[in-house]
């Protein structure tokens, strides 16, 4: 990622030089600041601050004010300062604030060409809380439906974090992965290749006003899966990249330029990093596409399938991951994973492909050294993107051990297509059956509802409440009753779970 260095934000931290209340258009109206606020990768003194600035005329560079308060009206500035940014980061901004309290919401707004942004809403990270609450979610495709389920979570209480698992975006033409009926057409109007392309699509998807609205409401925790660059990406090449497209590395670091540009983390070689949360937990974000999966096979059959030289993570990341969970004082141990862990015999509902090829599934020579080493650890929870479908395991491995290793919960897609939405409800239905009958371990399969999930972690208890949004095709469609799941502390084993229908 050597081309991340070009691009860092050059921070200025000005005393005094905080925007005035004179000559300031309305709050309301958003002036430069058409992309909203957002903020992310909270520590316990510091947290990211972005936005983006659209300049009125073209411009080398703007100057852009921030401020950070303890309460919304800005009264006792805490601490405040001033970026410069230009064409070459896209006009963003990105503003790591240090010296604060551990554990803290904060409120945060920019100033440029005379408006103020909207204010943003963050927490930093809470070192001796007794519970801690995150939204879990992935695989948002613009095109495919409305991103209620963001606006739903961004009427909640302040959270500790958001944590998004991939697929933030989607990089097919119009119409090539998603209904263009509703009127929500991809820009531009062909496949992502180019980093013109790649901001575009991002400038699009962070015009929505419910993803602005999340953005602005907590703060973010994120890894990339594969349609942030391309379908079924891996080190060196994607499904979704033909020859006639021209290089592929370009592409990749187009698509990872882009991705830092416009995304509230730390900019860093590695996109796998962890979070602390003093002795309640530890969030764990694996990067399973591009640090170093290897190309995938085609069936079970392939002489290479069980070799030790694939790899999901790359031997660093492995290496990294074991240290982390060996180091960690917190009592739950919470993986931030793009692709199922846990076994899923498929046979029955698709007996061409009776394992899941993209997943750890189809790389298991690193899956069972994952599962051996994470057999002597209590409180290991698994969660999941990827699928468009909600899931709650227990995590087995057959090859490592039949009892279960941890948990795994999987989050429904914001609005990327589901089973039903493809194969028609009775089918999906089935599908759901089939999953659980022919594995037990599986306590709870949804193939057909959109939504997220929220994970309140406590000393005694991890539970998962998943929502559920009734259409996704229409705006501010109401959201259902919540579907409860929880695992105590020590006991691997969804023993206690209650479901609500709508």
């Amino acid at each position: 990622m050597k081309s991340l260095s070009s691009f860092l934000i050059v921070l200025a931290v000005l005393i005094g030089c905080s925007p005035k209340s004179t000559d300031v258009k309305e709050q309301t109206d958003p002036g430069p600041f058409l992309h909203g606020v957002a903020s992310g990768d909270p520590l316990y003194d510091r947290v990211i601050i972005w936005t983006r600035v659209t300049p009125e005329s073209p411009a080398d560079s703007v100057v852009v004010f921030w401020e950070v308060s303890e309460n919304q009206w800005f009264k006792s500035s805490l601490i405040s300062g001033q970026v410069v940014t230009d064409a070459g980061r896209d006009f963003t901004v990105k503003v790591d604030v240090a010296n604060l309290q551990s554990g803290t919401p904060y409120y945060y707004r920019f100033k440029s060409a005379g408006s103020f942004s909207p204010i943003g809403r963050t927490k930093t990270a809470a070192q001796n809380a007794d519970s801690l609450r995150f939204a879990v979610v992935s695989c948002s495709n613009y095109e495919w439906g409305y991103f209620t389920a963001y606006q739903k979570i961004a009427e909640k209480e302040l959270l500790d974090a958001v944590v998004h698992l991939g697929d933030y975006i989607y990089e097919y033409a119009p119409g090539g992965y998603g209904d263009t009926t509703i009127g929500r057409k991809h820009e531009p109007p062909h496949e992502l290749l180019t980093l013109s392309d790649y901001r575009t699509r991002y400038a699009q998807y962070r015009s929505d006003p419910d993803l602005q609205a999340m953005h602005a409401s907590h703060p973010f925790i994120a890894i990339w899966d594969d349609h942030e660059i391309a379908n079924d990406v891996y080190t060196s090449g994607a499904q979704n990249h033909q020859a006639n497209e021209g290089s592929f590395e370009e592409r990749k670091r187009a698509a990872v330029q882009t991705y830092y540009e416009w995304m509230p983390i730390r900019e860093a070689d590695k996109l796998y990093r962890s979070f602390e949360f003093g002795e309640l937990a530890e969030l764990i974000m694996l990067d399973e596409r591009l640090e170093g999966r290897t190309a995938p096979v085609a069936s079970i059959s392939d002489e290479n399938f069980n070799s030790p030289d694939r790899s999901m993570l790359g031997a660093d990341q492995l290496s990294w991951l074991k240290s982390t969970i060996e180091g960690s004082e917190a009592r739950w141990k919470v993986i931030g994973n793009q692709v199922i862990f846990s076994d899923i015999n498929q046979t029955m509902v698709f007996p061409d492909n009776p394992k899941n090829l993209d997943s750890w599934d189809g790389y298991p020579a690193e899956k069972k050294e994952v599962a051996r080493f994470i057999k002597d650890f209590d409180n290991i929870l698994w969660v999941t993107g990827d699928t468009h479908a909600s899931w709650v395991m227990e995590t087995i491995v057959a090859d490592v051990s039949l009892a279960p290793l941890g948990v795994e919960f999987g989050t429904p897609s914001i609005s990327s297509a589901n089973y039903d939405e493809y194969s028609g409800l009775d089918t999906a239905r089935m599908y759901e059956n089939l999953f659980q009958n022919f594995n037990p371990h599986i306590k709870y399969a949804n193939l057909t509802e959109h939504g997220y999930f929220l994970l309140t972690l406590q000393k005694e208890r991890a539970t998962a409440r998943y929502y559920f949004v009734e259409n996704i095709r229409v705006p501010n469609a109401a959201e259902g009753k919540p579907k409860e799941f929880w695992v105590n502390d020590g006991a691997p084993v969804i023993k206690q779970y209650n479901v609500y229908g709508f």
